[in-house]
């Protein structure tokens, strides 16, 4: 089965990598279907994993090859590329997140960011968690592409392994979006449906990814930092502080170490 993944042209492996990483954020959203409630401790645990789990795999299989590439290609400065790359990257996040009405978990549709709007309560979240996953399929597509390229700083293996860390930390997301929208009286087929929403943007954003670095391969590091970028403002902006605001910051924090060493041994073990 492996054997068969590798002979797939990089854009078809980045696609079936995203669909599988919106396959798992419809499993976490369809726990809507089998409880009313999920308890607060498991979920704010679930986001600090997910934080740690997105941090790794930006150093891990973002910026490291990123660096790597910088030296390969005999650069007095190597790290320029992963330095402009990833602030590049945070500021486009910022941008986003100045231009598109979205709405955080656990907060009143009075408090949603970016432009005035109308926009309903379910549909400023499903479009917080949206922004959040569209580095997450930039990333991949980025990881796959730099694969094709025939660096050996990335691999194929490297990039299954950030879609399969990506993947673990979408389930949640899945659930962050049904179950409030459930407890809000929406039906539990129209909380899934919105839950699940939310990643559809993943296979789209990694199909940019492939496009940009096999027609662009001088850009290559920068793209692997920017996607790195985008992945750690979206940790710092949204996962850790709603992962803490529940009121069991220490277990957050203690997952988030654990959903680190998990993304870390994946792209080792795998990478």
């Amino acid at each position: 089965m492996y054997s068969w993944f590798l002979t797939l042209d990089p854009l078809l492996q980045a696609l079936l990598a995203t669909l599988f990483t919106w396959g798992l954020t419809a499993a976490g959203a369809g726990l809507v279907f089998f409880t009313a409630t999920i308890d607060r401790r498991l979920f704010d645990a679930m986001l600090g994993a997910a934080a740690g789990v997105m941090i790794a795999a930006s150093y891990f299989s973002l910026l490291a090859p990123a660096i790597a590439l910088g030296e390969e290609r005999g650069s007095n400065a190597p790290w320029v590329p992963a330095v402009v790359g990833f602030l590049a990257g945070g500021l486009f996040m910022r941008l986003l997140d100045t231009l598109l009405p979205h709405l955080h978990l656990n907060q009143p549709v009075e408090a949603a960011e970016g432009p005035p709007t109308q926009w309903r309560r379910s549909v400023l979240l499903v479009s917080a968690i949206t922004l959040h996953n569209f580095p997450e399929g930039l990333a991949v597509g980025v990881a796959f592409a730099s694969a094709a390229a025939g660096h050996p700083e990335a691999t194929v293996a490297a990039a299954i392994a950030l879609a399969i860390g990506i993947g673990l930390q979408n389930f949640p997301e899945g659930a962050a979006v049904s179950f409030p929208l459930r407890r809000e009286g929406m039906s539990r087929g129209r909380a899934f449906f919105w839950g699940q929403l939310s990643a559809a943007v993943e296979p789209p954003a990694a199909l940019l990814g492939v496009a940009a670095v096999v027609f662009a391969q001088p850009i290559l590091p920068y793209a692997l930092a920017f996607a790195a970028g985008a992945m750690i403002f979206v940790v710092a902006e949204q996962l850790i502080p709603e992962s803490q605001s529940g009121g069991h910051a220490d277990l957050a924090t203690v997952a988030l170490l654990v959903g680190f060493c998990v993304m870390m041994t994946l792209d080792v073990a795998l990478g």
